[in-house]
């Protein structure tokens, strides 16, 4: 049976089809998610070096590329045959957002990114063994965890955004206070457990025999939730260094 993730791409209705002549597999995953990571990184290597790009002209491209990578993230969800060209068009837009915000994050705290790419890779490769080893095992409850706490930020967040558009805000959400820190950590550690609920979501589904066009559902959906890990470590650090 396939359970809901705290990833809302990697849910059992996304995933209810019938088989395909080529079946996903657990390593076509594995390799579709090296291949949307290397578009990231490609692409925000080229929004870093970018002239065109600078802190002047961030707000613009941010919020175009923001728009791009959301559409292109919603047609992927509805449209999931068309997964194999539009995650990585994804990636490309995403990877353009995060070269561009991991820019100015660099010009203001030298050394931050390397840092931040540094904790997402370990976080995530730990969180991989700590699954495989079964160390944290997903039951019920872990699930019904990290959901909750998923949504609740997710509120958060939200809310946040829709006073920010009146003039006023969550101030806490960028201090670098106590509270502002905590909630920062909080957020990594409920991120980073959301990757047990994706790979042990993949390798339930890489077990059922559906098209193979579910592995790049799949491996979208993990990405999705690895680009999330980054930014919040990102402005931890970035809170850390202003204290």
């Amino acid at each position: 049976m396939l359970y809901n993730t705290s990833n809302p791409v990697l849910s059992a209705k996304n995933f209810e089809c019938s088989s395909g002549q080529m079946a996903t597999t657990l390593n076509g995953v594995i390799n579709r998610c090296l291949i949307l990571f290397a578009i990231v990184m490609a692409s925000a290597a080229f929004a870093w070096k970018s002239k065109y790009i600078s802190a002047e002209s961030l707000g613009a491209k941010l919020t175009l590329f923001s728009i791009a990578a959301l559409i292109v993230g919603i047609v992927t969800v509805v449209k999931k045959e068309w997964a194999g060209y539009t995650a990585p068009l994804y990636a490309i837009f995403e990877g353009l957002v995060l070269g561009s915000i991991s820019k100015i994050f660099e010009l203001q705290y030298h050394g931050i990114v390397f840092q931040a790419i540094a904790l997402t890779i370990g976080t995530a490769v730990g969180m991989l063994l700590l699954y495989k080893c079964r160390v944290i095992t997903v039951t019920d409850r872990f699930r019904a965890v990290i959901l909750t706490a998923t949504f609740g930020i997710a509120i958060v967040y939200i809310i946040n955004l829709v006073m920010s558009m009146f003039g006023g805000g969550m101030s806490f959400l960028h201090s670098s206070g106590a509270f502002g820190l905590f909630f920062s950590a909080f957020v990594v550690v409920i991120a980073a457990l959301s990757l047990i609920l994706d790979f042990d979501f993949i390798v339930k589904v890489s077990n059922r025999g559906l098209p193979s066009y579910m592995g790049w559902l799949a491996a979208f959906g993990l990405t999705v939730t690895l680009i999330w890990l980054y930014v919040e470590i990102l402005q931890m650090l970035a809170k850390s260094r202003d204290r």
